[in-house]
């Protein structure tokens, strides 16, 4: 296959590169000038590889996208590029709203546009569920959407346009709503975000974990390379016009991966608008894509304990500095908690 990675610099972007020519097939990665390349260093010298810096938010976007569709004779888009993290989104919702929903319009576009699209993968988030009304039963992918801050918005609105273009247009889409994903390469600078990434730079640097409320909440943790694994047989299937959840299924309370991790810990305040658990429901991509994850979290989170080097220079959060980062949070989604 001839493959387009939006995106493919970051997390999950460049696992998804490295299963993609690992498995034989040509790879385009699109991504921003400015995004460090330090996730892709490791395929610039792969004959199969080709890294084109664009902007899908420019004016010229559609066009510019559109050459490279046809320059390449692509065969799969998978899109992964976006803005992540909750507080920048409370923050900034028109960036948000420009790069996840006008980004993904641009890409939609241009693929109309160059008409010799296979299957069109878009990346969306459970985010978008926002807080189930009944915690004891996973989450499916029919039950009502209800996004609780802009990023998760803007996640939708970008899953709407894809299913939209696919019903007008006839393009062969598929949309994979991702639950907790981790693994190495997970993000270590910006915003304070991801519980792995800051739970590894504090055991690094020998702090205390810093546990959101008792510890209790849960999250379906699902290992990166699954996750490639899933984006891979959605676009290899003949199937199109689906929404699939990706999750392990098997949720983990935070007190259990610092057990893992092993360290002390701190309490700090939990954040409104975030759910006490997570669980997808996965039996969908199972009967029709043959999907299911293989990473048990113990294996997942040793291998990340085995690559903790990676976040040796990340910054390390304190209860100080992330009541900080996160007053905004606290503000406009209806707590008023100090530090």
């Amino acid at each position: 296959m001839q493959t387009l990675v939006t995106g493919g610099k970051g997390f999950i972007g460049s696992h998804l590169i490295e299963r993609l020519l690992n498995d034989g097939h040509e790879v385009v990665c699109l991504d921003l000038e400015e995004a460090s390349n330090r996730n892709i260093e490791c395929f610039l010298h792969n004959e199969g590889f080709v890294l084109v810096n664009r902007n899908i938010v420019s004016p010229f976007s559609v066009r510019n996208i559109k050459d490279i569709l046809r320059d390449y004779e692509i065969d799969i888009v998978f899109h992964l590029a976006g803005l992540a993290d909750i507080v920048p989104s409370i923050q900034n919702p028109t960036e948000y709203f420009a790069t996840n929903v006008i980004g993904t319009l641009n890409i939609l576009e241009a693929a109309r546009e160059y008409g010799k699209l296979q299957k069109f993968i878009y990346t969306s988030s459970s985010s978008i569920y926002g807080i189930p009304e009944f915690f004891e039963i996973p989450t499916s992918e029919e039950i009502p959407i209800k996004p609780q801050y802009p990023y998760a918005e803007t996640k939708y609105q970008g899953e709407r346009w894809v299913s939209h273009y696919g019903q007008i247009y006839k393009l062969p889409t598929i949309s994979l709503r991702l639950f907790n994903v981790y693994g190495p390469r997970s993000r270590t600078t910006g915003t304070y975000g991801a519980v792995f990434g800051t739970f590894l730079a504090q055991k690094i640097n020998g702090k205390p974990f810093t546990v959101v409320g008792d510890g209790r909440q849960s999250r379906d943790f699902t290992f990166v390379t699954d996750v490639c694994d899933a984006f891979v047989r959605a676009a290899e299937s003949k199937i199109s016009g689906e929404v699939f959840n990706v999750g392990s299924g098997k949720p983990q309370t935070i007190l259990r991966l610092v057990e893992l991790l092993g360290g002390d810990i701190i309490h700090i305040p939990k954040r409104p608008g975030e759910p006490d658990k997570t669980c997808a429901d996965i039996l969908k991509i199972k009967n029709t894509l043959g999907w299911t994850p293989k990473v048990s979290f113990e294996e997942g989170v040793k291998i990340m304990l085995d690559n903790i080097d990676y976040w040796r220079n990340a910054p390390v959060w304190t209860p100080n500095s992330i009541w900080e980062a996160t007053k905004d949070w606290f503000e406009f989604l209806g707590g008023k908690e100090g530090k």
